[in-house]
């Protein structure tokens, strides 16, 4: 079997985050990079599927320039065959969907995070589903191989849902599909060798430009009220923050 995983580089969530050039651009100086969260769970469970059927490989695929290499190095650290990185800014969903499906095909098995931690659009997985004509489904929380088939359990409002595909598909990950893997030092120096293949993407048309980031309200102050001073919590409450 034949598995591609595709991973976003974003920051690390403990990352404080500015902008520059009159808020069109993220500033990067100083920023940690990580594997997305939910990509991670699902690189996870690719290895483990991995592991667990004979003869399967996993292929990582990232959309992005020279500097998420290092990302990328890390997913192959984890277990990952081989890596491809599509020499691109990953500019908007419909993008970043058209080159994972350009490269996509022949692979039985395609898993992604169920949304980037930057953007949080969770649109992707789809979109490659309706470009190679293959089911899509998310958010997956298990994901089980029988044969041909594959058996999932995803999350909808108000509980889970049982859900079974044939192969190929297209799967949005979360936890707990997987346990998060730590690369340890015999992955990571076999790492440098693993073939990393760059590309230069396809041509697409974008359909969302930039105009401006902002950054939220800062919160406000917080006022600690003594636990016995119930009284004085109600009038704040009523008078102050007029929730009552």
């Amino acid at each position: 079997m034949k598995i591609l995983v595709c991973i976003s580089h974003v920051p690390d969530t403990t990352s404080k985050i500015n902008f520059i050039d009159n808020n069109t651009k993220f500033d990067t100086a100083g920023v940690q990079f990580i594997i997305g969260p939910y990509d991670d769970y699902a690189l996870a469970r690719a290895i483990e599927l991995k592991e667990a059927i004979a003869g399967t490989t996993v292929t990582v695929l990232n959309v992005g320039t020279a500097e998420t290499e290092p990302t990328i190095r890390k997913a192959l650290a984890i277990g990952a065959d081989d890596a491809v990185r599509v020499n691109a800014e990953p500019a908007d969903s419909l993008f970043v969907a058209s080159q994972i499906a350009e490269h996509a095909k022949g692979y039985d098995l395609i898993l992604m995070g169920r949304e980037s931690i930057d953007y949080n659009s969770g649109v992707v997985h789809a979109m490659v589903g309706d470009l190679l004509g293959l089911p899509s489904v998310s958010p997956v929380m298990k994901l089980e191989i029988d044969g041909t088939k594959v058996k999932m359990t995803r999350e909808i409002e108000g509980g889970k849902e049982q859900v079974e595909a044939n192969l190929p598909l297209v799967a949005g990950c979360q936890e707990p599909i997987a346990e998060w893997k730590i690369p340890n030092m015999r992955g990571i120096m076999s790492a440098k060798t693993k073939p990393l293949k760059v590309v230069e993407p396809i041509s697409v048309n974008s359909t969302v430009t930039v105009t401006k980031f902002e950054l939220p309200t800062p919160k406000g102050a917080v006022k600690m009220i003594a636990a016995d001073a119930v009284a004085d919590l109600v009038t704040k409450l009523k008078n102050e923050a007029k929730v009552l």
